[in-house]
C-alpha cells in the first residue's frame, strides 16, 4: 500500500514539472494583430468605420470610455517569453483624435 501511496506521489509531481523532458509547449497568440504599417495608414479625423477596416474589431470597448478602443496582443511562448503589445485609439465626436500605445503612426518613415 505504501509503495503504491509512493509511487502515486512521484508521478504527481513529475507530471506538474514544468521543464519535463520531451514535453512540447505550445506558443499561444491571444487578442489583436496590429502592425506598424496598419497604424502608419490611421489619420486624425477618419472615422470609426474607417479605423475598424484598418485594424479591425477592438478587443476591448470600455463601456465607461465609449470614446476609446484599445487593441491588446500577448504572446506566450512555449519556452516561457512573454510579450505584450497594446494600442489605445481615442475618438472625440466619432472622429479619431489620439493614437497611443506600444505603435505611433508615421514611426516607420
Amino acid at each position: 500500500m505504501q509503495k503504491v501511496l509512493v509511487s502515486i506521489a512521484l508521478i504527481t509531481l513529475l507530471a506538474g514539472c514544468s521543464g519535463f523532458p520531451g514535453v512540447y509547449k505550445i506558443d499561444v497568440q491571444q487578442g489583436n494583430v496590429v502592425t506598424q504599417e496598419m497604424v502608419d495608414q490611421l489619420r486624425p479625423g477618419m472615422t470609426r468605420s474607417q479605423v475598424r477596416y484598418v485594424l479591425g474589431t477592438p478587443l476591448l470597448t470600455d463601456t465607461f470610455h465609449a470614446n476609446r478602443w484599445d487593441y491588446v496582443y500577448t504572446l506566450q511562448e512555449g519556452k516561457g517569453d512573454y510579450g505584450r503589445q497594446t494600442l489605445m485609439v481615442i475618438f472625440e465626436d466619432d472622429k479619431l483624435v489620439a493614437v497611443r500605445g506600444d505603435y505611433r503612426p508615421g514611426a516607420a518613415n
